[in-house]
């Protein structure tokens, strides 16, 4: 039974959800009973997007309660799992029975389904999104068929990373890889314009790496190395290593970061920056991030030492990530090697969205792909154009859903 929506927030707090019930189905059976009978519908999952791709005026499920399934076929080297799970909770059957996945985001408490449904990624340039982990997809269609969609098959490449809009997610199968051991260092004591001059080398330093920076004149960028080999070389582009553990942000209690020091531990507790034991911050933050192409990672960099005094007192801290070019139809690094930009604001909300167009308008002229999950004020039309299968993903997601059940306010602007 539906229960009277309560109020319910985002990770972040900055989106209020207006749904008209919120529904927590334990059965694959019961979310098919749900989806027939509903006129609109949306699924959240674990709520770390910083706009409304999660929202609906109609009724919001929450799969949190299903049974959390992690099913690993050793033969396949394959995990059947569900789509609530989140990375942190997966990932430690996964490394006993001696699997891992190749890369994953800075946070374990994320859920499977969402980040492979809004394009999350961690770091490497040999690495690629997480929905590109994707071999099947389980789902609840918009007429409450249970469907799967497999790779291989016509369209697939539209539905591992669809925004939602395909159907409830229920399971997915992954691709795995054997576990293996990271050591990461973090490398203090480069300058920005050895940043610039050197980002091809920064980034492709380790198997992961990301470059937290605020962009400003005589601030020293930090390097987020997690190597599978060998370390970097003492004095390495004239870095030292940190003396100490170190948080994203400087200044902030670093427990919640994962293992430093080059001290060598499984992937799992060592790929993202935080643990999944604890809170890595109270939340109250918004996120934006856009994706360039890698040839012009030096040129956006420039962009953003221009704007770097403007977006100071907005600004929390900034991230730089590359992400390997797949054939995802919505992937924001589809067709493309990228560089992510990416920044996570102080939770000012008019001054925000009042910057970030002077920011965008800038970062148009380098071809740059906002986040579907963070916060932009990028026109829908631009956008749309910025993605060549965009066509194709639009005519998938009409030929599941084709009287927009799935579809609320912000996906429609795109795939209407």
């Amino acid at each position: 039974m539906p229960t009277a929506a309560p109020a319910l927030t985002n990770w972040a707090g900055n989106i209020a959800f207006r749904p008209a019930a919120v529904h927590r189905p334990g059965s694959v059976a019961e979310v098919q009973a749900l989806v027939a009978g509903s006129s609109h519908l949306r699924v959240l999952g674990s709520g770390h997007s910083f706009n409304r791709i999660a929202d609906t005026p109609g009724d919001l499920l929450v799969l949190a309660g299903m049974a959390p399934t992690v099913e690993i076929d050793s033969t396949r080297a394959q995990a059947r799992v569900a789509g609530a799970v989140r990375y942190g909770e997966l990932a430690n059957p996964l490394h006993a029975a001696g699997f891992a996945l190749p890369n994953t985001g800075s946070l374990p408490h994320i859920s499977v389904a969402g980040a492979c449904a809004t394009g999350t990624h961690g770091s490497g340039v040999r690495n690629q999104v997480l929905a590109t982990h994707v071999a099947a997809v389980e789902l609840v269609r918009a007429d409450g068929e249970l469907v799967t969609l497999r790779r291989g098959e016509p369209g697939f490449e539209g539905a591992a990373l669809s925004l939602g809009a395909l159907g409830v997610v229920t399971h997915l199968v992954l691709d795995l890889v054997p576990t293996f051991d990271v050591r990461q260092v973090v490398q203090e004591g480069l300058t920005r314009a050895g940043l610039q001059e050197n980002l091809d080398e920064v980034m492709d330093s380790a198997y992961s790496v990301s470059v937290f920076t605020d962009h400003r004149a005589g601030t020293s960028p930090s390097v987020w190395q997690k190597h599978t080999g060998t370390t970097a070389p003492q004095g390495w582009l004239g870095t030292h290593p940190a003396d100490g553990p170190r948080h994203p942000v400087p200044g902030e209690d670093p427990a919640a970061s994962t293992t430093q020091g080059a001290v060598a531990g499984p992937w799992h507790e060592r790929l993202p920056h935080f643990r999944l034991d604890f809170t890595p911050s109270s939340g109250e933050e918004l996120q934006s991030e856009y994706f360039v192409p890698r040839e012009h990672g030096r040129a956006a960099l420039g962009v953003l030492a221009e704007l770097a005094e403007e977006m100071a007192p907005l600004l929390m801290i900034s991230e730089l990530r590359t992400v390997a070019a797949d054939d995802l139809w919505l992937s924001p690094a589809q067709g493309r090697d990228s560089l992510a930009l990416h920044f996570t604001w102080f939770p000012d909300t008019p001054g925000v969205t009042t910057f970030l167009p002077r920011l965008e308008q800038r970062l148009a002229e380098l071809d740059a792909r906002p986040h579907w999950g963070k916060v932009n004020t990028v026109d829908p039309e631009v956008v749309r154009g910025l993605f060549p299968r965009l066509e194709d993903a639009r005519a998938l997601v009409h030929e599941h859903d084709p009287a927009g059940k799935l579809r609320n306010e912000l996906v429609e602007r795109y795939l209407r």
